[in-house]
């Protein structure tokens, strides 16, 4: 009977083991490959999804990687769209330069998003930047405008590097630039604490904190420093953009960050997260998925 509750236990079954299968066909078939810099950085780009589909290049955040992603990659939500994800310089497995200039200059880390860009031939892709993502996009559209992009969606994203919008956690930023191995490694795992207000578990927590551990010390310690052309940037953005933040944010500071961006462009869409910390696209993963849906649809005409 298809009210019984073994009826309805093992129809839940069926849809896990589906959902399994497409997540484990989408990562699967995901693509790898490089673009260089035009500083010569390699930069380390991968994809999925459907290639004709409407294109969304994801900017993961300070310490992550495409790793950050997996709850967007292997939803069977988000297949019929072109996912395409990039580790940002001195992270994952794209190059790590040494001098501090490579991370402080903020238009250096906005042409490694143009040449991601221009390495896949995304057409008119939507911008998902997470916390430093949301810089990096932020410094895109200062230097390349927003001609060549559908709309941009910015997840506890950083506006600006002011202490009005940035929690203060001095020990855990002078831990990470630290040259104590054990003390850099703790902060790195505070710091991805503070990530969540719902941790993850513990597999999917150790594997973000072991790359974590690839990030490069020299970004670390720049990277407070990174230049950031908001007014230039989001200020200037006239296509769709919206903004997602989680209402327990413990590292940038919600309320000031959406005023702040209100400020410099009124044209913004802002949502808040109830129960969620810095990281909303893995602790309310469906609803992100949903309104990340939602938006690239409108973006795209469809």
């Amino acid at each position: 009977m298809p009210g019984h509750p073994l009826f309805r236990c093992f129809r839940h079954l069926l849809l896990a083991i589906a959902l399994a299968g497409a997540s484990a066909v989408a990562l699967a078939d995901t693509r790898q490959y490089t673009a260089a810099a035009p500083d010569g950085v390699t930069l380390a780009i991968q994809e999925s999804g459907d290639p004709a589909g409407p294109a969304v290049v994801f900017v993961h955040g300070l310490l992550g990687s495409r790793l950050s992603w997996e709850a967007q990659l292997s939803s069977p939500l988000l297949q019929r769209y072109r996912l395409i994800t990039y580790d940002l310089r001195g992270h994952g497995q794209s190059g790590k330069p040494g001098a501090a200039r490579a991370y402080t200059d903020g238009r250096r880390w906005a042409d490694d998003l143009a040449a991601v860009i221009a390495a896949t031939g995304a057409r008119r892709p939507v911008l998902v930047g997470w916390s430093l993502g949301a810089a990096v996009t932020t410094n895109y559209l200062a230097a390349y405008g927003d001609a060549d992009i559908a709309g941009a969606v910015y997840v506890g994203g950083v506006i600006e590097l002011d202490a009005g919008q940035i929690a203060p956690h001095p020990e855990v930023y002078r831990g990470m630039a630290s040259t104590d191995l054990r003390a850099h490694l703790d902060a790195e795992r505070a710091f991805l604490a503070l990530c969540f207000h719902t941790q993850p578990d513990v597999a999917t927590f150790e594997r973000l904190l072991a790359n974590a551990a690839l990030a490069a010390p020299e970004m670390q310690a720049a990277v407070p420093r990174m230049t950031i052309a908001s007014g230039q940037g989001l200020g200037a953005m006239r296509k769709p953009m919206l903004l997602i933040y989680g209402a327990r944010d413990a590292l940038v500071r919600a309320a000031p960050s959406m005023e702040r961006a209100r400020q410099l462009n009124p044209r913004v869409r802002t949502t808040v997260y109830a129960a969620s910390g810095h990281a909303p696209f893995l602790e309310e993963a469906e609803r992100f998925n949903r309104d990340l849906a939602a938006f690239v649809d409108a973006a795209a005409g469809r």
